[in-house]
């Protein structure tokens, strides 16, 4: 995927929800739980794909700050001391595509 570039983001503490508008038109409401438990850090995916952690108990975790990264991502900041996650525009636009299969399949995971 070439880079779409933001044109809105919007932190949005009731909801819970990162609020991003691309330049393509596509606007996604990516939940906090999933910037988190699908962080782009090593913390949370390792250093291969057979490393990636389960991240438990982050249902009401919130975005506490947004660093800008360059001009090709940006670092959030969660309440819960992960910091860490550097979120590429391209990662994001991926979240948001995604969210309602990766939260359905991160649930499932939950449960197993």
């Amino acid at each position: 995927m070439s880079t779409v570039w933001p044109t809105k983001l919007a932190f949005k503490r009731s909801a819970k929800a990162l609020e991003i508008a691309f330049e393509d038109g596509e606007a996604f409401a990516i939940p906090f739980e999933l910037l988190r438990v699908e962080s782009p850090s090593a913390e949370v995916q390792g250093h291969h794909a057979s490393q990636k952690q389960l991240i438990r108990g982050k249902e009401n975790v919130l975005v506490t700050q947004a660093e800008p990264v360059g001009r090709y991502a940006v670092r959030l900041i969660f309440d819960d001391g992960h910091s860490s996650g550097i979120f590429s525009w391209d990662y994001l636009y991926e979240l948001g595509e995604n969210a309602d299969v990766m939260m359905a399949e991160y649930r499932a995971r939950l449960t197993r």
